[in-house]
């Protein structure tokens, strides 16, 4: 008696004709039709993945009747159809993106490239780019290029040779020959670059407004009665630090505060070249009265060291950094930042490349510039009532 290779009940299966020269079953037990396997036929190795051969197999149909009853195609009786998407579920067959990709030319897939996992900022712009592109039906790839501009050049290419539909990317700091992203932009593989950005690469943009978030940190410092404000700026060479810079400069000198070179120390995100600087500036004969750190890390190892020298934090020297995380609001004493937004940027960043792939031909690469948010906190008040009026 033969038995159902579904169900496994010997009472109910019925023979159902011939495919192919085999014999066809049908159970009525659980409407499910099935051939059984040559009895000289070996036990198949278990593959760790189930094939359109799988569940032809199973059905007793040839291959390409199941690829059209999976793709919907009308050339199918409802019975067959029926059976081959009964057989598919049971066998967990998942189609093949790879090579749907290969015949469509989309893999529906996002390639992004960022600096540092480790780092919040680029995390939360991960989730603000995840976010988009679920809710778009996407799929999102992940490469870190821990600074490094070589291991940037690869993740770019393997995400290209992956076939990835689109390409969002925020340099390395030792990133300075774009012709890594040059090529496939040039090929019609939509480019979006956040946070660090490039001006020689035809690519739309979502930056944030360095100019003015540190405009707005320094003029807050000036306001506290600070003079001799130093800035703890990172590479030289990263646009965003040159804006920050600018706007740092252009709020001394609205307030007639000449600026000194000696104040000024680019950086590339080291702690040791952070307390080399600390040192020198508080060796200076008018050390500074407050120190604006561009990066946030930067200020928080800044306040320890500060702590460990017995010198008061706002008192003796205010802080002020760049860049928000939940940290920086439990550090006693809070530290006054500006809030970039990272989520935002990374949201901003998926939409371009969506808009991109909507409108192809037409498109035109734009420039999205998100606005920070001066958080005051009590790092940078020296003034008591101010502290009061914010109850902070």
């Amino acid at each position: 008696m033969i038995s159902c290779v579904k169900c496994q009940r010997p009472d109910s299966v019925l023979k159902a004709g011939f495919v192919r020269g085999r014999q066809r079953f049908f159970c009525k037990a659980c409407d499910y039709r099935f051939v059984l396997p040559k009895a000289d036929q070996p036990p198949e190795r278990r593959r760790t993945q189930t094939t359109l051969g799988d569940v032809a197999r199973a059905v007793g149909v040839a291959s390409s009747t199941v690829s059209r009853a999976l793709n919907g195609r009308a050339d199918i009786s409802a019975t067959t159809r029926q059976a081959i998407l009964e057989a598919a579920q049971a066998l967990d067959y998942q189609p093949n993106t790879l090579a749907q990709s290969l015949k469509s030319s989309a893999t529906n897939t996002i390639g992004v490239v960022i600096p540092d996992f480790e780092r919040p900022f680029f995390a939360t712009v991960v989730s603000g780019i995840q976010q988009v592109a679920d809710e778009a039906g996407y799929q999102v790839m992940i490469c870190q290029s821990k600074e490094s501009y070589e291991t940037e050049v690869r993740n770019v290419r393997a995400l290209v040779a992956s076939r990835v539909d689109g390409l969002l990317i925020c340099h390395s700091l030792e990133t300075k020959n774009f012709d890594h992203v040059k090529q496939p932009a040039d090929r019609g593989i939509p480019v979006v670059h956040f946070d660090r950005v490039s001006d020689e690469v035809n690519s739309s943009r979502v930056m944030i407004d360095d100019w003015g978030g540190a405009f707005a940190v320094t003029e807050h410092l000036l306001q506290q009665g600070c003079r001799r404000i130093a800035v703890l700026a990172g590479s030289e060479s990263l646009l965003i630090n040159q804006q920050r810079v600018a706007g740092y400069q252009s709020a001394l000198k609205q307030y007639h505060i000449p600026f000194r070179s000696e104040w000024l120390c680019y950086n590339t995100f080291q702690s040791t070249l952070t307390l080399a600087a600390l040192n020198r500036w508080l060796e200076l004969p008018e050390p500074p009265d407050a120190i604006f750190a561009i990066r946030y890390s930067d200020a928080f190892d800044i306040m320890t060291a500060l702590k460990r020298r017995g010198l008061r934090i706002p008192a003796d020297v205010a802080i002020a950094g760049f860049g928000d995380e939940p940290l920086a609001g439990m550090l006693e004493p809070g530290l006054t930042t500006v809030d970039l937004h990272p989520h935002r940027i990374g949201q901003q960043a998926a939409r371009l490349f969506l808009e991109q792939i909507q409108q192809k031909e037409l498109f035109h690469p734009r420039t999205y510039v998100i606005q920070g948010d001066l958080i005051i906190r009590k790092s940078s008040l020296k003034d008591r009532d101010e502290v009061f009026k914010l109850g902070i």
